[in-house]
């Protein structure tokens, strides 16, 4: 059975820092890849971060570029998702994805919700101004 657990959540003052963990369990981490997405409140899941685990290939969602950092650690089967010069605009539950089987990821398409078959229960982040 897969399951992804998110924790690292909390609330920060803006331009503060948070690190994000994605722990997988009957899943291994390299297989595919791992996505993180966020929702806030009356708006769309949104994707923010990607990484193909067989690689260093990331994705990063615009509006994170330069403060966002996904990384991995195969030894713990743990994503991460650093985020620095947090915004009250990145206030949001944070959600990490994992995809199996074939095909594999597309690249292109690694900021699509539909691209991923496993889903954690997310984790808050609230950002105060």
């Amino acid at each position: 059975q897969v399951q992804l657990v998110e924790s690292g959540g909390g609330s920060v003052q803006a331009g503060g820092s948070l690190r994000l963990s994605c722990a997988a369990s009957g899943y291994t981490i390299s297989s595919n890849c791992i996505g993180w997405f966020r929702q806030a409140p009356g708006k769309e899941r949104e994707g923010v971060a990607a990484i193909l685990t067989d690689s260093t290939i990331t994705y990063y969602a615009d509006s994170v570029k330069g403060r966002f950092t996904i990384s991995q650690d195969h030894a713990k089967n743990t994503v991460y998702l650093q985020m620095n010069s947090l915004k009250p605009e990145d206030t949001a539950m944070y959600y990490c994805a994992a995809r199996s089987g074939f095909p594999a990821c597309q690249y292109g398409l690694v900021y699509k919700k539909f691209e991923y078959n496993y889903w954690g229960q997310g984790t808050q982040v609230t950002v105060s101004s």
